[in-house]
C-alpha cells in the first residue's frame, strides 16, 4: 500500500507498507507439551519477557506454562544513568499497520505454541493491558479469562465485543493504591463503564504501586478453582 503525506518545503513523501519477515522472542516458563493450561502475559512498556515474567513467578504450577511475547519494538531507555533495552507493543504512528502486525503476532504465537485443547488465559500489564483486550476480541481462538494489571482499557473494546468473547466470564481489573502510572481512579472509572454498559467486570486492589501483586494472583487463582 503506498500512502502520500505533503510536505511544505518540496515534493510529496510517498510511503510504501512492505510486509517482512523477522525473529520474535517469547519468553516461556513451564513445559509446553504437558501443560494443561497456559497463560499469555503481555508485558508493560519499556520491558522486556524476561521482566513480566518474574512478576508471574508466583503463579508457576505443574500443568501450567506461562508465555510471555515480548514487544516487536525495542529501545534503549536510561534509567539512573544506567542504559538499557526495553519493547513496546505499538504505538499512533501507522496505526493500522502496527495494529494488524501485533494480532497477527499474538495469533502466530498461540497457534505455534498453545495446543488447541490447553485452556488459556490472557494477563496484559500496563501497556499490554490494551494489546491483551485488543487482541482477545480479535482473537482465532478461545480464551478464559481476561486479566488486566495496572493499564487504561482501551475505548475501541466494547461491551458487546468482550461480552461475545468471554461470556459470563468476568473482565477482571487489577490496580494498586499507589499507582501514580494509572491511578484507582482511572480503573475505577473503566469498571464502571463496562458495567454500565453490561459487562461483567471484577475490579481487584492491592496496598501497592505498579506492580503485579502476589496476593492478588492467590486470589484469582481460589476463585478459578482447580484447572
Amino acid at each position: 500500500m503506498t500512502r502520500k503525506r505533503e510536505r511544505t518545503d518540496g515534493s510529496p513523501i510517498h510511503f510504501r507498507s512492505l510486509v517482512v519477515p523477522r525473529h520474535a522472542r517469547i519468553g516461556i516458563v513451564g513445559d509446553l507439551e504437558t501443560a494443561s493450561e497456559a497463560w499469555l502475559i503481555l508485558h508493560g512498556f519499556g520491558m522486556l519477557s524476561q521482566g513480566i515474567l518474574h512478576g508471574f513467578r508466583k503463579a508457576e504450577r505443574p500443568g501450567r506454562v506461562l508465555i510471555a511475547p515480548e514487544g516487536l519494538s525495542r529501545f534503549y531507555l536510561e534509567e539512573k544513568g544506567v542504559r538499557r533495552v526495553g519493547a513496546s507493543w505499538m504505538t499512533r504512528e501507522d496505526r493500522d499497520h502496527e495494529l494488524e502486525d501485533l494480532l497477527g503476532y499474538l495469533d502466530r504465537v498461540t497457534i505455534g505454541l498453545v495446543d488447541p485443547a490447553t485452556r488459556l488465559q490472557l494477563h496484559g500489564f500496563s501497556q499490554g493491558v490494551a494489546a491483551a483486550a485488543r487482541w482477545l476480541v480479535r482473537r482465532t481462538r478461545p480464551v478464559d479469562r481476561l486479566v488486566c494489571w495496572a493499564g487504561g482499557f482501551p475505548e475501541d473494546v466494547t461491551a458487546d465485543l468482550l461480552r461475545g468473547a468471554l461470556g459470563a466470564e468476568p473482565v477482571h481489573l487489577v490496580v494498586g493504591d499507589r499507582d501514580v502510572w494509572v491511578t484507582l481512579e482511572q480503573v475505577t472509572t473503566d469498571a464502571e463503564r463496562l458495567r454500565a454498559a453490561g459487562a461483567p467486570v471484577a475490579l481487584h486492589t492491592f496496598a501497592g504501586g505498579h506492580r503485579i501483586d502476589d496476593g492478588v494472583l492467590a486470589a484469582l487463582e481460589q476463585a478459578a478453582g482447580p484447572a
